[in-house]
């Protein structure tokens, strides 16, 4: 009996998260679509070009090498949304309970089909809050906003050891956005610049769950 009201409350709460990401993704879309959103996209995708594009998946290999060294650390495995059933990221809608299901890629899919149009807004954003500015950070406060990028995604539900593994992606924007700086002097230039990579990096992973629904969906 236990077990199964323990169930129900997962499921309960699992729902809560979903409809919560499926709102705050919603509103991204809208924010995407309007004039201003348009544009910030627009500047975002159009120039993004090969330099953003090949560190990706050595970027991600090393984020895969350090999370798979890291949860193995007792407690570093742990992520609020693994604990109640979900998988993965939840903003990609995946969980155990509908394994076997139609909503098994139907949530993910819907999911999607709302964060691809306004990916570039949410990279952007993380780059307005841990990187703007960082011209005259002193070399340890680069450092932590680095970290502090990462493990602001447990909040999300990404296990720790994970979210301690994405510092490494911030650490690349972070580089990209100094380097240009260097370049331009221009801290609205090293952000876009930065949030391009951030996109490009995103934009990535969103294909490859694609993919993966595709062939869920299929099978």
């Amino acid at each position: 009996m236990i077990a199964d009201l323990e169930s129900h409350v997962d499921d309960v709460l699992t729902v809560a998260v979903l409809g919560f990401v499926g709102v705050r993704l919603a509103t991204g879309l809208r924010r995407s679509l309007t004039g201003d959103g348009r544009a910030t996209v627009r500047a975002i995708v159009s120039r993004i070009r090969w330099r953003h594009i090949w560190p990706v998946p050595f970027v991600l290999a090393s984020v895969v090498a350090v999370a798979t060294t890291l949860i193995r650390v007792p407690g570093l495995r742990w992520g609020w949304w693994s604990a109640i059933g979900g998988e993965g990221n939840p903003v990609f809608g995946s969980n155990e309970s509908t394994i076997g299901t139609v909503w098994e890629w139907l949530i993910p899919a819907l999911f999607l089909l709302l964060l691809i149009p306004a990916l570039p807004l949410f990279a952007y954003a993380e780059e307005q809050m841990f990187r703007r500015g960082a011209e005259h950070w002193s070399r340890r406060r680069r450092a932590l906003k680095v970290v502090q990028f990462g493990l602001v995604h447990t909040f999300i539900g990404i296990p720790v050891g994970t979210a301690i593994a994405l510092s490494v992606g911030g650490a690349y924007f972070m580089h990209t956005y100094l380097r240009e700086f260097a370049t331009s002097g221009s801290a609205s230039e090293a952000t876009m610049e930065s949030a391009r990579a951030h996109t490009t990096y995103n934009g990535i992973i969103v294909a490859l769950v694609v993919v993966v629904v595709i062939a869920t969906a299929l099978s």
